[in-house]
């Protein structure tokens, strides 16, 4: 509803706050809190997070220009740096974390039916990680190199409407693979990966559970052919075939049959190969599934361009894990928003639109609706090589 509220206000409608209280209450959030809510904290830094706020500084200057209207914001409590930086170091990064997923849910639920490119009616996800830099001095706690610290982020992203569906954080060290053990496969699904998640005993496991995987094969790899499959190589197609893995780990980890696929791209005549547990898709569409996995990469560099996950306004751990889940929260909300509403802008649009009129009385509907789409940096020029790792 209007009624001549700001457009904070207005977004913030679109949040399960109910939701938000039970996490408090389950992880305790509110022990000895006298009078700066975990609500007030969430909405501050998600203020920081639309309104490109820099530090902990810059949130209470802002904020405190805005004193008569912190109230229509939903914040009750004082702002000051020294409060919230408490909070975010002490206030369990659980709550954070388990309303977003809250959010992942609903989201998915909204662009359940959208398109992906590939005319598939399972469910398709890409999984990848990025690392985030962080500087040694500062977070002795996340040592990667010699002069550097880092995170790491896993990321499963639902294709259809890249609605991020598990995030895990990690030290820089951990191998992609050993995230495959975090997630609980869906039957039926796509797991689409690169090299980096070749661990063919937990690539077993997700065929035990009746999941279907498509990852990038290795040079260096060992097998025996049993069948050859017809193919028109005029599409690019090179070889589609049923093979069994003979190398003396590989065959332990794997023990059933596997689709070997050969493509060469026609854009760049790059040879690549695929390895898939599912003997039924044609091999063409295999490899247009590989080639969404991109859609991760584009997810990695949008958020580190236009969230507030690359400069942190806390120093540990759990301030680390508490900003980067709200950020994914903020990204979760604008794109529920965007489906809602159904406004056409990008969530580039969106999120700049807002973070110049966070403290406007204009409808949140017409507001967005009258922006045009300027993501330009967003989109994908010629795609360049979508294959690489």
């Amino acid at each position: 509803m209007y009624a001549g509220r700001i457009v904070f206000a207005q977004l913030i409608d679109h949040l399960p706050l109910h939701s938000f209280r039970r996490c408090v209450q389950r992880y305790r959030g509110h022990y000895k809190v006298q009078s700066f809510s975990c609500l007030d904290q969430y909405l501050c830094m998600a203020f920081a997070q639309l309104s490109y706020r820099e530090s902990l500084r810059d949130i209470e200057a802002c904020l405190r220009a805005q004193q008569t209207k912190l109230y229509h914001m939903g914040i009750r409590g004082r702002v000051s740096r020294a409060t919230l930086a408490d909070a975010n170091e002490k206030r369990d990064w659980r709550i954070h974390a388990d309303f977003a997923e809250g959010l992942i849910a609903t989201a998915r639920g909204l662009y359940v039916d959208d398109d992906f490119g590939v005319d598939l009616r399972e469910t398709v996800y890409a999984l990848d990680a990025t690392t985030i830099d962080l500087c040694l001095t500062l977070f002795p706690w996340a040592p990667f190199q010699r002069s550097k610290a880092a995170v790491k982020l896993h990321t499963l992203l639902d294709l259809r409407g890249n609605i991020p569906a598990f995030i895990h954080i990690t030290n820089a060290h951990w191998h992609d693979s050993w995230v495959l053990d975090q997630l609980t496969p869906e039957p039926g699904a796509f797991y689409i990966m690169d090299r980096g998640y070749i661990d063919f005993a937990r690539l077993h496991r997700l065929t035990q559970a009746a999941a279907f995987f498509v990852v990038r094969g290795r040079a260096k790899f060992q097998f025996r052919r049993l069948y050859s499959h017809a193919i028109d190589k005029t599409t690019g197609l090179i070889c589609d075939q049923t093979i069994r893995t003979t190398g003396q780990q590989t065959a332990t980890g794997y023990p059933d049959k596997l689709r070997r696929i050969k493509y060469r791209d026609p854009e760049t005549g790059q040879r690549l190969t695929f390895l898939t547990n599912n003997f039924a898709l044609p091999p063409l569409t295999v490899a247009r599934l590989y080639k969404c996995r991109w859609q991760v990469e584009l997810f990695f560099k949008w958020i580190k361009q236009h969230l507030r996950i690359k400069r942190f306004f806390g120093n540990t751990e759990n301030a680390v894990k508490t900003q980067v889940w709200i950020a994914i929260s903020v990204y979760v909300l604008i794109a529920i928003v965007k489906k809602r509403l159904d406004i056409d802008a990008s969530l580039y649009t969106i999120l700049q639109v807002l973070s110049v009129t966070l403290f406007e009385k204009t409808p949140l509907l017409q507001l967005l609706s009258e922006a045009k789409n300027t993501d330009e940096g967003h989109q994908m020029p010629n795609q360049l090589n979508l294959f690489d790792d």
